[in-house]
């Protein structure tokens, strides 16, 4: 498959993480000859936090997350991760399934069950061979080092063209803190809580109660904000990790929230640069809206819409798409009070096409590959960004052949 035209030009060159060493192997739960399984493992006293999606058909291993999360924070952590195949609707195999992979890794590396995480991505409804990853977990847990994130990027890829890295530093008293982050998603993007699979791992010091609540914060501001294709997959799990090895307490730190959310928004923006079938990287803006959230329900309104994405996927400034998507939302809108922009060209205003609009002028804009369209309500002080991607072709295709 193709690397998407908006992907970066290489993974980045993420910091390592004291506290935190990984691992990758070939299990072939559905592929031979791929990477498809990785482990983390974290040290005595980390403070694991997630989000999981809200999906009422999610995961097994969604609900056990779900169930362990600030549970405990005593002793080592590990994260096993898998593609190829979701485990999802599976029933009682998928519960077993994920006590299988559990009581695997506890085995091999004495960390109690309850500080176990899973996440499996891929075909939803059949059953998880985890026989295959259980025998793996020996060789992964031997091969544990500190400079293996970008191998756990490439193992937890489904349909994503390219592994996803992100990194932050900051000083805190003279001291550095980093922040390093994985995640895979292409395509099932429509989140409702985080996105995908996102692991984001910090050596900064820090409770459960504070990381949770910073984490849920930035969620509703990232991965709650970009959609692909509108739909909001069974397996969706964001965990961040802190070893605390640097030392540094950030509780309350205004820089390690400011360096997390640049993380987790370039996660979500590479996401949506990694949309299948993408050509075009959207960013929605919406102002003059009732409310934050009305103006949130207009963004997605518009970065949802088949019409606006596929008429972006031609280059066609059909601005009525968007009008209409805005009318749709349910949020509360004028008609007469509506404008509309594309990147700093004006196409309509207070209800009406802008008396200075140029055809030409909108049409040759549309063939940017980073586009910016902006919607004004005109009746508030509410205000919301989302970011989306073309519907081209590519994405029917896709997804037309998922499971051959």
């Amino acid at each position: 498959m193709p690397v998407s035209p908006l992907a970066p030009a290489a993974f980045p060159d993420l910091p390592v993480i004291d506290g935190v060493r990984f691992a990758s192997a070939m299990a072939g739960v559905k592929y031979n000859n791929r990477t498809d399984v990785m482990l983390a493992e974290l040290v005595e006293g980390s403070t694991v936090a997630g989000v999981f999606t809200r999906s009422a058909t999610r995961s097994a291993n969604v609900l056990d997350c779900q169930a362990k999360n600030g549970k405990t924070q005593a002793g080592r952590a590990a994260i096993i991760v898998n593609s190829g195949n979701s485990n999802a609707f599976t029933g009682a195999r998928g519960v077993e399934a994920v006590d299988a992979l559990c009581a695997g890794v506890a085995e091999q590396t004495g960390i109690d069950a309850d500080r176990i995480f899973t996440s499996s991505t891929g075909v939803i409804g059949e059953p998880l061979p985890y026989d295959r990853i259980t025998a793996k977990i020996g060789e992964l847990s031997a091969n544990l080092n500190a400079g293996g994130i970008e191998g756990a990027a490439k193992a937890i890829m489904t349909t994503d063209t390219f592994p996803k890295g992100s990194a932050a530093e900051i000083t805190v008293n003279g001291q550095t803190v980093k922040i390093a982050g994985i995640a895979k998603g292409s395509g099932m993007i429509a989140p409702d809580m985080a996105t995908m699979l996102v692991y984001i791992f910090t050596d900064a010091k820090i409770g459960y109660e504070a990381l949770q609540g910073v984490l849920s914060k930035l969620t509703d501001k990232t991965f709650n904000c970009i959609t692909v294709d509108s739909d909001t997959s069974t397996s969706d799990t964001l965990l961040i990790g802190a070893t605390g090895a640097s030392g540094v307490d950030v509780s309350d730190n205004a820089d390690f929230e400011a360096a997390l959310h640049k993380v987790m928004l370039d996660l979500s923006h590479q996401v949506i640069r990694d949309g299948e079938g993408a050509t075009k990287f959207v960013e929605i803006q919406v102002t003059g809206a009732a409310s934050d959230a009305d103006a949130k329900r207009v963004g997605l309104s518009v970065a949802n819409s088949p019409l606006v994405k596929t008429a972006i996927a031609g280059e066609d400034a059909n601005w009525g798409r968007i009008v209409a998507a805005v009318g749709k939302s349910g949020a509360e809108a004028d008609r007469d009070r509506l404008s509309i922009r594309f990147g700093d060209i004006t196409v309509a205003e207070n209800g009406w096409r802008a008396p200075n609009y140029s055809e030409a002028d909108a049409s040759a804009y549309m063939k940017n590959a980073e586009l910016i369209i902006g919607v004004d309500l005109g009746i508030g002080t509410g205000a919301s960004t989302v970011w989306t991607c073309d519907l081209t072709y590519e994405y029917i295709r896709i997804n037309a052949d998922y499971r051959s």
